[in-house]
């Protein structure tokens, strides 16, 4: 059914509501069916009950999140109660979405440690008077092999590999493993222990969530909706923001840390990231994006992203501090207080030994591709010289803006 047929349906108050949850999302499954849950629930004074999963593959929330927990803040702001999952169970498991190999199991006790830390996180976006956190386990624990046998007649072999990360896998002949498959059904299990209304969650979970869908069906349940939201790519401008890719920023790290990787991401991922975290109106970054058009520095924007999500994790003093820290650690030329110091050994020594040993590059090849590509300073000097050696002495070595080792040759 299409938009221009609600209106037919609906009162104008409803497709307001709809219109504001909507926006911003990547996709709704079912249009219509969430419109009349919307109805239903103004009429009967019953929240909706919508549902967040979270595996707990590392303790920290990052701001990739917050696109799915501030549309979540929404439902609550509407008076809808959110029942945040923490994926005890199925981390043990590990979700193969969007991957093409199979994910390592977690043990019990790094989920448990992950885990801790994720209501206070959470708190500094949603409201704790309208949040439900739960724990899968609570009810996977309790089931036998008769009921996790049950569950999965309950889905066919062909469904599950018609999942694209599935199929692609299987094209290549790269293996799956049966417990990859248990992922999506006890995923899709949980709504039906919740009964959700509606299930929130990034693109690449699109089909995770569908399953919850159908197995509402088979349970005798009211199918829950399915909303979407955009992916944020992390800070190596490549990949989705991921804590296994080490690409992420965390909502709970130092302003500092937060404002040096937001200052390091390009100025095309920056309009990304204003688009998908920032609070601007749609006006406020047309404005903005004019101004770099014509002639503003593309690093005074980036600073105002920055400050303002230091400043919606943190405050807005800190949020200042971070931006003078900044500056003055890379902009005045400045070495760092407290880096790293290392004893290398006898000089003279190749940089390319260098920036391997010091840690600075993993590998000889990636130290020759630094220098190529003009990113090693020595002592504030940048070097294009894949041959130099050191002599004795004492050496400020700097990879691009952020890395800096003190190395000892003697």
């Amino acid at each position: 059914m299409q938009n221009s047929n609600y209106s037919a349906n609906y009162n104008s108050e409803i497709l307001s509501i709809f219109s504001i949850l909507k926006q911003g999302s990547n996709e709704v499954l079912i249009e219509d069916e969430f419109i009349k849950k919307l109805k239903r629930s103004q009429i009967k004074g019953i929240p909706l009950i919508i549902k967040l999963g979270l595996d707990p593959t590392a303790p920290d929330i990052h701001i990739g999140h917050t696109i799915v927990l501030n549309k979540l803040r929404q439902f609550q702001d509407l008076g809808h109660v959110i029942n945040l999952l923490i994926g005890d169970f199925t981390s043990i498991i590990g979700d193969p979405s969007g991957r093409n190999s199979t994910r390592p199991l977690l043990t019990k006790e790094q989920i448990k440690i992950n885990s801790e830390t994720y209501y206070d996180q959470i708190q500094k976006i949603l409201n704790p008077k309208f949040l439900k956190i739960l724990y899968n386990s609570t009810w996977y624990n309790k089931l036998g092999s008769y009921e996790i046998i049950n569950l999965s007649s309950h889905y066919t072999i062909a469904r599950m590999i018609e999942r694209q990360d599935f199929s692609n896998r299987f094209r290549k002949n790269i293996p799956i493993f049966i417990h990859e498959f248990l992922y999506p059904l006890i995923q899709g299990y949980d709504s039906v222990e919740i009964k959700a209304d509606v299930e929130i969650g990034g693109t690449d979970q699109k089909f995770n969530l569908l399953v919850g869908r159908e197995l509402q069906k088979e349970y005798g349940q009211e199918p829950q909706c399915v909303m979407t939201m955009p992916l944020l790519v992390g800070t190596d401008g490549i990949e989705k923001m991921s804590k296994s890719k080490n690409n992420y920023i965390g909502i709970s790290e130092s302003p500092d840390s937060m404002f040096g990787k937001l200052m390091s991401i390009s100025d095309s991922l920056m309009w990304k990231y204003y688009d998908l975290l920032s609070f601007k109106s749609i006006k406020e970054l047309k404005i903005l994006k004019h101004e770099i058009q014509n002639g503003k520095n593309p690093k005074d924007a980036k600073v105002a992203l920055a400050k303002e999500l230091i400043q919606r994790f943190h405050n807005a003093k800190l949020a200042e501090k971070a931006e003078e820290n900044f500056n003055a650690q890379f902009c005045s030329g400045l070495v760092p207080q407290n880096i790293l110091e290392i004893n290398l050994g006898y000089a003279p020594m190749n940089i390319v030994k260098i920036l391997k040993e010091s840690g600075l590059s993993s590998s000889n090849s990636e130290a020759q591709r630094n220098i190529q590509q003009g990113g090693i300073r020595i002592d504030n000097q940048r070097i294009n010289d894949r041959s130099l050696c050191l002599n004795a002495g004492t050496y400020v070595v700097q990879l691009g803006k952020r890395k800096f080792v003190r190395v000892n040759l003697i």
